[in-house]
């Protein structure tokens, strides 16, 4: 059975694409759009060499693209911290006094929960804002002025 090129090309960008779909790398995806891209290229009657460069260069192009793309975009806060996760973050607690270990203990949507100082300075007593959530343990820091 004699194949033409192209089809080996788009078998290629086929496998790409179910290795992609088994592993999640999204990277093999730019990689099967240079296979399809080398595909088009045999349809157009370029020679074999022609056919590889522009695999490599659309291949390796949409692949350096996408990396930038993708790094250039600011990082989100960990979950801990991420008011996006959690909708606590930025909410307001009164603290009434801190312990000597740096802890307190607040009532905050009908429970009692223990809280840690994560301000600058000492921790002083009332209204901090909440910034990040470890375990059942509220992280809160003072409350910036109006």
């Amino acid at each position: 059975m004699d194949w033409p090129t192209s089809t080996l090309w788009w078998v290629v960008a086929g496998l790409l694409v179910a290795v992609e779909l088994a592993s999640g790398t999204f990277y093999l995806l730019m990689l099967a759009l240079g296979a399809a891209a080398g595909a088009i290229a045999a349809h157009l009657g370029a020679t074999t060499s022609a056919q590889v460069v522009v695999a490599a260069l659309v291949g390796g192009g949409a692949t350096a693209l996408w990396h930038f793309k993708r790094f250039r975009k600011p990082r989100s806060a960990p979950a801990e911290a991420n008011p996006d996760v959690n909708l606590d973050i930025g909410q307001t607690v009164r603290v009434d006094a801190w312990a000597s270990d740096g802890t307190a203990q607040v009532s905050y949507r009908g429970a009692t929960w223990t809280v840690g100082y994560r301000g600058e300075g000492k921790p002083a007593p009332g209204e901090h804002t909440i910034v990040a959530i470890q375990g059942s343990r509220l992280l809160v820091a003072p409350r910036a002025a109006p």
